[in-house]
């Protein structure tokens, strides 16, 4: 069978040995990477497609594992009002949105992270997980599959209280209805049985609730006095994830904050706990719950700047942590090396200026094989491998910022960003070519994007949460209070 060989590059190979081979190679036959070695050990054979990569990098694809779905066409709207961001984009996802959104946001989302070489992401359907209508999941999903990227879509159901209301738009005009905590789990079971193993294997379903306790404060952390035992709408919420996740072999993901660890701990038998799951953020959390997941295998996703979260301190429990965007609104991206490199600056300023933490092979541990470790593929995905799956950039370096030409790990983690990816190849099929994106039309995806976030700010009525820049202001003042929209 005809190979692709990626020839005369640096190989940065994230394998068991982290080898890194100057004028290497890769070979790809298929969907899987046949061999990785010297250039001189591969010679091309007839109708193979070889690839001249002198002065470049081949490194594993990128992974992002967590992100959300629904951001990248809402960046700006509320951006100057953070205390209240949360409470004026969430109804705005469970009222506003149609279906056709959430496939244009697919595409946007999807060539952002392409564009940034990243080949896996997760998205979660809005801020807090909307599961009502599994074709929000379907469309952002097609989207990533036309594109042909992977895509990890996280579907389940919302945060008490239960019921909640949503609007649905299908009709062209809004009908608003109450669900109930079944009716959530019975969307995100539909969209598990649609989706889960779709685009050759490239679309996976991950169940994922808003928190795993949703008994305490959804986003922020909670004190021993208001943490103290589980409800019984706790337990029965963690028993009914699990059932389900169970029943379809698959893998959860949650947020969690200080004293939703200890609570969940609890109810041993149903906790959202253990090897089968990742949770984000982790702010505030105690020593004790830093034991938790240890002793449990829970692996941890963290998007800088996060100042609350102990990854030091969990990492050196041997817990698996990996840096993510959680992009990308209100002001984010899905620049992966871009916020890798936040997450050590980061680190850097907490711990006393201490540039000894976190060197740069660490980090790009945490955004390609920790991460992959995280979502449970490390087996497929993460480095480059005889046998893995052949998702994997190529770097250009010859650029200005990345000169000299030493030091490849250190270049790409302290100067790199996504518009240094020049080529992205995912399952075995070049996605991005030179820069130029080969399934679909760039420009007309953009312009649906642009034409759908435009139909939502009319719909929503969020044209006053468009601000003007707040020219020659030291700090940032309006002149009439922020008015919420209705969250019920």
């Amino acid at each position: 069978m005809p190979a692709t060989i990626f020839l005369n590059a640096t190989v940065i190979t994230m394998d068991p040995a982290r080898r890194i081979i100057e004028d290497g190679a890769v070979r790809v036959v298929d969907d899987r990477i046949a061999a990785v070695g010297a250039s001189a050990e591969m010679r091309p054979e007839p109708g193979d497609r070889v690839i001249d990569c002198r002065g470049k990098l081949v490194i594993p694809g990128l992974i992002d594992a967590h992100g959300h779905a629904g951001h990248c066409l809402i960046r700006g709207i509320a951006a100057d009002t953070s205390p209240l961001w949360m409470k004026i984009v969430t109804p705005t996802y469970w009222h506003h949105t149609t279906r056709e959104f959430w496939q244009a946001e697919g595409m946007v989302s999807g060539l952002e992270r392409l564009r940034a070489g990243v080949t896996t992401g997760v998205s979660i359907i809005s801020s807090m997980p909307r599961s009502d209508d599994p074709e929000f999941a379907v469309g952002h999903a097609r989207a990533y599959d036309q594109l042909g990227l992977r895509e990890i879509i996280c579907t389940g159901p919302a945060g008490l209280p239960w019921p909640r209301d949503v609007t649905r738009w299908e009709t062209g005009t809004p009908v608003r209805r109450s669900i109930t905590f079944a009716e959530m789990m019975e969307g995100a079971e539909a969209a598990i049985q649609t989706l889960d193993g779709s685009g050759n294997g490239r679309v996976k379903v991950y169940l994922t609730p808003f928190t795993i306790v949703p008994s305490i404060d959804p986003s922020n952390i909670s004190t021993p006095d208001e943490a103290v035992r589980l409800t019984q709408d706790d337990r029965d919420h963690a028993r009914a994830v699990r059932e389900l996740a169970r029943k379809y072999g698959i893998r959860l993901h949650s947020d969690a904050f200080a004293g939703h660890i200890r609570l969940a701990f609890q109810d041993k038998e149903n906790a959202l706990l253990g090897p089968d799951i990742h949770l984000q953020h982790c702010w505030g959390i105690s020593p004790a719950e830093i034991d938790i997941l240890a002793q449990t295998g829970t692996s941890v996703t963290h998007a800088p700047p996060g100042r609350n979260t102990p990854v030091i301190e969990m990492m050196a429990r041997g817990i698996n942590v990996a840096v993510t965007t959680d992009g990308t609104a209100p002001n984010r991206f899905f620049d992966l090396l871009q916020t890798a490199r936040l997450f050590q600056s980061v680190q850097h300023v907490l711990r006393g200026h201490d540039r000894y933490y976190f060197p740069p092979g660490k980090v790009l541990e945490m955004i390609t094989i920790d991460a992959a470790r995280a979502l449970g593929m490390e087996d497929q995905i993460g480095s480059l491998e005889a046998g893995k799956k052949a998702d994997l950039a190529v770097i250009d370096m010859r650029a200005p910022h990345m000169t000299p030409d030493w030091q490849p790990v250190h270049r790409l983690i302290a100067q790199g960003v996504g518009s240094d990816v020049e080529t992205v190849m995912v399952d075995g099929r070049i996605i991005m070519q030179d820069r130029r994106i080969t399934q679909v039309d760039e420009v007309e995806a953009i312009a649906e994007g642009n034409r759908e976030a435009r139909a939502l700010v009319t719909r929503a009525g969020l044209e006053r949460h468009l601000h003007e820049p707040g020219w020659g202001q030291l700090y940032r003042t309006f002149e009439e209070p922020v008015s919420l929209p209705e969250l019920q």
